[in-house]
C-alpha cells in the first residue's frame, strides 16, 4: 500500500515537471516566433499602431537607386515572417469612416483640371486579403473616379465586411449589384467583370474608359500618367488580341464541364469530348488575357448588341472564356475602339494594361524575378522596383505583401511623389 502511494506521488511530480516543461518550451517558442515577425499596417497608417513598423527604416529611393545596403535590408526583412493586418483588423480600421480616411490620406488626393475633367471607371475582381484590395484602391483613388467591386460568394464573412466597409466610406465605391460564385477558368470570372461593367454603365459618373483589376495587381503609373496615356489611346481599346495557337483552339473548340477537381481549386472546366459548333456570326477567334482598358463605348456594344450577348452565351462552357471574349470582341468588325482583323497581334508587351512575369521568359524579355514564383509567374521583389516603373506598363501583376512588403510600399510611396510633382507642374 505504501508503495502504490509511493508511485503514484512520482507520477503526479512527473506530470507536474512535463506539463511544467511545456509551459516553458511553448512561452520560448511564442517569443522567438514573436521576435522574428514583422507586422504590416496600411502604409501611411502606422501611427496608429503600438507596434514598431520595420518598412518606417526603408529608404525607397535608395530602393529605386539598387543601392546594396538598402536591398539587403529588404531581403532581411522577407527573411521574417510578415504578418499582415487580417480582415477582421481591417473591418475595425474601416468601421470609423472619417478616422479611416484621414489616416489613409484620401481626403489629401489632390488632382489638376485635365484629371477631373476624364474620369476613369474601376472593376476590381477580388475575393481575398482585404489589406492588399484597400492599398490597390488607396493607390488608384480620386474622388472623381467611379469604383466597382465585386466579391466572390465564397468570401469570409470578414473579407465581406471589409469590403461593405469601404463602399459605406465613399460615395464613389461601390459593391456590384450581382455577385458570382467564381470559379477558376469558368465563365463566373467573366460574368464578374461584366456584372461591374453593366453596374458602370449606369453610373452618374462620366466615364471614358474603365480598367479592371485583380486582388493581385498594383498600378505603375499616378493617376495624372493614366489620364495623358487614356487621352492618347483617341477612343481605342487597349488589350491582348492574338491568333490562337493549335493548343490555345482545344479551349473553344471542345465543350468544358464544370467539375470537381482533388488539387488546388477543388472546381474547374474539364474537357469533354464533345465538339462544339463553330461561332455565331462568322465571328472570327482572338486570344489574350482577362485584363482590359475599354471604351465607354465599347462597353455599352457588348451589353446592348444581340451579337455580343449570342457570343457570350456560345463562350458559357469554353475553357476561360474571359481570356478569348473580349480579345475577340475587340476585332469584330464595326465595333467602338475596333483592332482591324488584319492588324498583327497585340501581345502583353504591346498591350500597356498588364506586366506579367512569366519565368521561362526571363533572362529573355524581362529581368530576372527578384521575389519569388507562383505557378510560373513572379512575384516581385524590391530590387524589380526601378524597371517596373520604367518599364512603360501601366499595371503590373503579381504582389503579395507577405513575400515582400517592401515592393509594394515602395511603388505606393513613388506613385504619390510623381502625383504630387507632376499637380505642382500644373499649377506652376
Amino acid at each position: 500500500m505504501k508503495r502504490c502511494a509511493v508511485l503514484h506521488w512520482l507520477r503526479c511530480k512527473f506530470y507536474v515537471f512535463v506539463v511544467s516543461l511545456f509551459v516553458v518550451l511553448k512561452l520560448v517558442y511564442i517569443k522567438i516566433s514573436m521576435d522574428n515577425s514583422i507586422y504590416i499596417e496600411p502604409y501611411g497608417a502606422t501611427h496608429r499602431s503600438l507596434r514598431a513598423q520595420p518598412l518606417n527604416g526603408i529608404n525607397c529611393t535608395a530602393i529605386y537607386e539598387l543601392e546594396p545596403v538598402e536591398i539587403g535590408k529588404s531581403l532581411e526583412l522577407r527573411r521574417k515572417n510578415i504578418v499582415e493586418v487580417d480582415d477582421e483588423g481591417i473591418v475595425s480600421f474601416t468601421a470609423d469612416c472619417k478616422n479611416y480616411i484621414e489616416q489613409r490620406g484620401y481626403n489629401e488626393v489632390i488632382l489638376t483640371d485635365e484629371e477631373c475633367s476624364f474620369p476613369i471607371a474601376y472593376s476590381l475582381v477580388v475575393h481575398k486579403n482585404s489589406a492588399m484590395v484597400e492599398r490597390i484602391l488607396r493607390a488608384i483613388y480620386t474622388p472623381n473616379n467611379i469604383y466597382c467591386i465585386h466579391y466572390d460568394q465564397k468570401s469570409s464573412k470578414d473579407f465581406i465586411a471589409a469590403i461593405k466597409n469601404l463602399e459605406k466610406c465613399f460615395p464613389n465605391i461601390f459593391v456590384a449589384s450581382k455577385i458570382e460564385s467564381v470559379q477558376y477558368a469558368h465563365v463566373t470570372r467573366l460574368n464578374a467583370d461584366l456584372n461591374c461593367l453593366s453596374d458602370l454603365l449606369s453610373s452618374e459618373v462620366k466615364w471614358k474608359y474603365v480598367i479592371n483589376l485583380c486582388g493581385q495587381d498594383f498600378p505603375l503609373k499616378s493617376n495624372y500618367e493614366l489620364v495623358t496615356e487614356l487621352r492618347k489611346l483617341n477612343g481605342a481599346n487597349m488589350l491582348e488580341s492574338s491568333r490562337p495557337s493549335k493548343m490555345k483552339k482545344q479551349r473553344f473548340q471542345f465543350r468544358y464541364e464544370l467539375k470537381d477537381v482533388s488539387y488546388e481549386y477543388r472546381k474547374m472546366p474539364v474537357k469533354t469530348s464533345i465538339v462544339k459548333d463553330p461561332p455565331p456570326h462568322d465571328i472570327e477567334m482572338f486570344v489574350g488575357s482577362a485584363y482590359f482598358v475599354l471604351t465607354h463605348d465599347f462597353v455599352s456594344y457588348i451589353m446592348t448588341n444581340q451579337l455580343a450577348k449570342d457570343f457570350l452565351q456560345w463562350t458559357a462552357d469554353t475553357y476561360s472564356p474571359d481570356e478569348h471574349f473580349w480579345s475577340t470582341m475587340a476585332r469584330v468588325p464595326g465595333v467602338p475602339g475596333e483592332i482591324g482583323r488584319s492588324e498583327p497581334d497585340v501581345t502583353d508587351l504591346k498591350s500597356r494594361t498588364r506586366l506579367v512575369k512569366w519565368n521561362y521568359l526571363e533572362g529573355h524579355l524581362y529581368p530576372q524575378c527578384t521575389g519569388m514564383h507562383r505557378r510560373s509567374v513572379c512575384i516581385y521583389g524590391a530590387a524589380e522596383l526601378r524597371w517596373l516603373l520604367e518599364d512603360g506598363h501601366w499595371f503590373a501583376n503579381k504582389f503579395d505583401p507577405k513575400i515582400d512588403p517592401v515592393i509594394i510600399k515602395c511603388l505606393e510611396e513613388k506613385l504619390e511623389e510623381k502625383q504630387h510633382q507632376q499637380c505642382l507642374k500644373r499649377v506652376s
